[in-house]
C-alpha cells in the first residue's frame, strides 16, 4: 500500500484543511464539497484525511462496520451477539465516475432469490463507506442514476437494494467529500445541498508559497517513507487533537444568541429550507470544540456561514458561489447579543479559530470569495468595465462592436427534442432505453441480470415444470428463464449553441432579447441535464468559445458580456461547431447531439457567403445531426435566410416568439433529422 501525502505538509489551503478537520470532529456537519482549479491538492488534501481518523470499533466478521455498542438490528449479517469486537482504522472509499449501480450499492442474486428464497447479498461501497469517509473525485461528472442513489442514502442513513419484492437493507452513514473543476460542469442542486460545507481553492500567487509546495512534493516523490516519517510528529499532533475535539463537543454550549444570528443569517441571504441553519450551529459547535472551547463565541457564526452558506445562496446555475462578507458582517452585529456566548472576548482577530499557529492544519482565514451578493438575476450585466459573473474581466471590444447589451429576463422554453430512440446517459430531453423508466417490454439478458421482468420469467420457465419434475409448491427456475427488462426513460443530449453576435443582429432591442433567448436555453439544458457547449461567432467573444462540458457561471456571463458586432461568418461558425462535434462523438458515441443555431440567415465575408453557409450546414444534415434554427430576423423586410438554413441542415426553424412555451403555435416542437428533409 502506498505511503500516502501527510495531511499537515500540504502547504496553505488553509480553509480546505479547517473544512475537512471540522467534519473529522462532527461528521454530523454532512461533508465537504471542494471547488477548484486543477493541481491546487484537491485530492492529496482529502486522501490524507483518513490517516487522521480516528479508529471505529466494529463487530467481528461484519461486512457492513456495525458498531458492536449498537449493532444495525436490520444488518444481513445480524442478528449480532454480544462479544467480539475489533478496531480498525476509519475507511476512504473513492466512488469512481463510471460505477454501476451495482458497485455503488451492492448486488443480489435474483436467480438464487427466486429459486432457493435466499437473500445472497454482495456488500458495494456504501456498505464499504459506513463510519468512514466516501470520496467522489469530479463529482460534478457523477452519473445521474448514482446521484439519485447517494441522495438517497445521504438522507436516510441507508442503503436500500429492491428487485421485485426482494429487498436488503443496511445502515450507511458516511463522511461524503466531493472534488470538482467548476470549468468541467456545475453540480445538480439537489446534491449540491447534500454537502455540508463548501470550499473554493486556487493555486497560491506567492512565489515562496509556490517553491514549498514545489520542494516538498520532489521530496515526497523522492522518498514517500521518509518524508512521512519527518511529518509523523505533526500527524500525531493533529490526530490527538481531533480525538479531544471529539470528547469536547458534547459539551459544547450553543447559546441563544449565536442560534439568533444563525437564523438571522441564513434569512438575510434567502437560502432555501433549513438544512443551513443546522448545518451552520453544526460547524459552529465544531469550531469551538476544535479550539478547546465550550462556548460558541461570534467568530464561530461567521466562519460556519462562510463554509456552510457560499453554495446555498445561489438562485440559478448561471450565479457564481460567493458571500457578500460586508453583509454577513452587518447582520451579525444588529443580531448580536450581550450573551457571553457572543461575545469576542478570548479570541484573537489573526486566528479567530483559536489555532495558535495561524499557518498550521486547521489555521484561521476565509474562503476565497468573488465579492459578489449573487442578488441580480441571470441576465444582468454588470456596469462597463465591472467583472463578469464569474469573476473575469469582460472582453475588450473589437473594431466595428457595440458594448454589451443587457440580457432579456429568461422564459420557460419548449422542449427541443432529438427524434428516435437513444441510448444515452439519462436526463430530461429525449427518448432513450435506459436503466430507469416505464418497462416496455423483455429481453434475454447479455451479461448479469439488473432489472428482472418477473412476469417474462414466469412465463419462460411454466412450460418446463414438468420435464423438471416439479413437485412442490416452488418453481423451478434456471437460467435460461430469466429475463431482462427493458425500460424507456429519457436520456441528456449533447447541446451545442451556435450563437450569432455578429453586425446583422446588433440592433440593442434585439440582441437583448436574442440574449435572453440563449440564456433561457441553456437554463433549460442544465435542468434537463444535457451536456452543453455554447459557440458564438462574431464580436470578440467568439474567440474561444466554450467546450462541452459547460461551467454555468461562465456561460452565463459569456452571453451577458458578450459584445455584438462584425461581420457575419456565418459558414465558419457552422464548420467549427462541427469539429467540436466530431470530437465529442469520439468522447461518448451514445450522447446524441443536438445543435442549436441562433441567427438571422444572412452572411457575410468571402465570395457566395451564403452559398458557402449552406454547404457547411449540409455537413450536419450529412451526418444526420438534428438541429433547429432560432430565426431572429425581425423588421418589415424579411429574406428568410434562416429558414433556408434549417432546410440545408435537415432541421426546423422557430422564431424567437415560437420559442416559448407559453405561446399559442403548439405544445411541443420536436427537432426534425434528416427524415424530414427527405420527405
Amino acid at each position: 500500500m502506498s505511503t500516502p501525502f501527510p495531511f499537515t505538509a500540504v502547504v496553505g489551503q488553509d480553509d480546505l484543511r479547517l473544512a475537512l478537520l471540522l467534519n473529522a470532529v462532527s461528521p454530523a456537519v454532512g461533508g465537504v464539497l471542494v471547488r477548484g482549479e486543477k493541481g491546487t491538492a484537491k485530492s492529496t488534501a482529502v486522501r490524507a484525511l483518513s490517516a487522521l481518523m480516528p479508529g471505529v470499533d466494529v463487530v467481528a466478521g461484519c461486512r457492513f462496520s456495525c458498531d458492536p455498542a449498537g449493532p444495525d438490528p436490520a444488518c444481513p449479517d445480524g442478528p449480532h451477539e454480544p462479544g467480539a469486537f475489533e478496531t480498525r482504522p476509519a475507511r476512504m472509499v473513492e466512488l469512481p465516475v463510471g460505477a454501476s449501480e451495482d458497485r455503488l450499492v451492492g448486488a443480489l442474486d435474483i436467480e438464487r432469490a427466486l429459486a432457493e428464497g435466499v437473500k445472497a447479498f454482495e456488500p458495494g461501497l456504501l456498505a464499504d463507506a459506513h463510519r468512514g469517509i466516501l470520496y467522489v473525485d469530479e463529482v460534478n461528472l457523477l452519473h445521474d442514476h448514482l446521484v439519485d442513489l447517494l441522495l438517497d442514502a445521504a438522507a436516510m442513513g441507508a442503503s436500500y437494494v429492491e428487485r421485485e419484492g426482494v429487498s436488503v437493507r443496511h445502515a450507511a452513514r458516511f463522511l461524503l467529500v466531493g472534488t470538482m473543476n467548476p470549468e468541467e460542469g456545475e453540480l445538480r442542486p439537489q446534491l449540491l445541498d447534500r454537502f455540508g460545507l463548501t470550499v473554493e481553492v486556487a493555486a497560491s500567487r506567492e512565489p515562496d508559497q509556490r517553491v514549498e509546495v514545489v520542494r516538498r512534493r520532489l521530496a515526497y516523490d523522492d522518498d514517500p517513507t521518509g518524508f512521512a516519517a519527518r511529518w509523523a510528529d505533526e500527524e500525531s499532533a493533529v490526530r490527538a487533537r481531533i480525538v479531544a475535539a471529539r470528547q469536547l463537543l458534547p459539551s459544547v454550549r450553543l447559546g441563544d444568541p449565536a442560534l439568533r444570528q444563525i437564523a438571522a443569517t441564513c434569512a438575510a441571504f434567502e437560502v432555501d429550507g433549513m438544512r443551513a441553519d443546522i448545518v451552520m450551529a453544526r460547524t459552529a459547535t465544531a469550531l469551538a470544540a476544535w479550539a478547546g472551547r465550550t462556548e460558541v463565541l461570534a467568530e464561530d457564526v461567521r466562519q460556519a456561514a462562510l463554509l456552510a452558506l457560499p453554495h446555498r445562496r445561489r438562485r440559478n446555475p448561471f450565479d457564481a458561489p460567493g458571500l457578500d462578507e460586508d453583509k454577513l458582517d452587518e447582520t451579525l452585529e444588529e443580531f448580536g447579543g450581550s450573551d457571553e456566548g457572543s461575545s469576542e472576548e478570548g479570541s484573537s482577530d489573526d486566528d479567530p479559530d483559536g489555532d495558535p499557529d495561524p499557518d498550521g492544519p486547521g489555521g484561521g482565514g476565509q474562503p476565497p470569495q468573488d465579492g459578489s451578493d449573487g442578488d441580480s438575476p441571470a441576465g444582468d450585466v454588470p456596469a462597463q468595465g465591472e467583472p463578469s459573473d464569474d469573476g473575469r474581466a469582460p472582453a475588450a471590444q473589437g473594431a466595428g462592436e457595440q458594448s454589451p447589451v443587457r440580457a432579456a429576463e429568461p422564459f420557460r422554453t419548449k422542449v427541443l427534442s432529438v427524434p428516435g430512440l437513444g441510448e444515452g446517459a439519462a436526463g430530461r430531453r429525449s427518448r432513450a432505453r435506459t436503466e430507469h423508466g416505464r418497462t416496455t417490454g423483455s429481453r434475454r439478458p447479455r451479461g448479469a441480470l439488473t432489472k428482472l421482468h418477473l412476469a417474462a420469467t414466469v412465463q419462460a420457465a411454466a412450460p418446463h415444470q414438468r420435464a423438471r419434475g416439479r413437485s412442490g409448491r416452488g418453481l423451478v427456475v434456471r437460467r435460461d428463464d430469466l429475463r431482462q427488462a427493458t425500460r424507456e426513460g429519457r436520456e441528456g443530449n449533447l447541446v451545442l449553441f451556435v450563437v450569432d453576435a455578429s453586425g446583422s443582429m446588433a440592433a440593442r432591442q434585439r440582441m437583448s432579447a436574442v440574449k435572453g433567448a440563449v440564456l433561457s436555453l441553456l437554463l433549460d439544458a442544465y435542468q434537463r441535464r444535457d451536456k452543453v457547449g455554447l459557440w458564438p461567432w462574431g464580436g470578440s467573444w467568439a474567440e474561444g468559445g466554450l467546450r462541452p462540458p459547460w461551467s454555468g457561471a461562465g456561460a452565463g456571463a459569456r452571453v451577458a458580456w458578450g459584445p455584438s458586432g462584425g461581420r457575419t461568418p456565418l459558414a465558419a461558425g457552422l464548420l467549427r461547431a462541427h469539429d467540436v462535434l466530431r470530437v465529442e462523438r469520439l468522447r461518448d458515441a451514445a450522447r446524441r447531439p443536438l445543435v442549436v443555431v441562433v441567427t438571422d440567415g444572412r452572411a457575410t465575408g468571402g465570395p457566395e457567403p451564403v452559398a458557402l453557409a449552406e454547404r457547411a450546414a449540409r455537413l450536419f444534415a450529412a451526418d444526420q445531426v438534428a438541429s433547429v434554427v432560432v430565426d431572429c430576423e425581425a423588421g418589415p423586410v424579411r429574406l428568410g435566410l434562416a429558414g433556408r438554413l434549417a432546410g440545408e441542415l435537415g432541421g426546423t426553424a422557430v422564431t424567437l416568439d415560437e420559442l416559448r412555451a407559453d405561446a399559442i403555435a403548439g405544445l411541443v416542437r420536436d427537432v426534425q433529422g434528416t427524415s424530414r428533409r427527405a420527405a
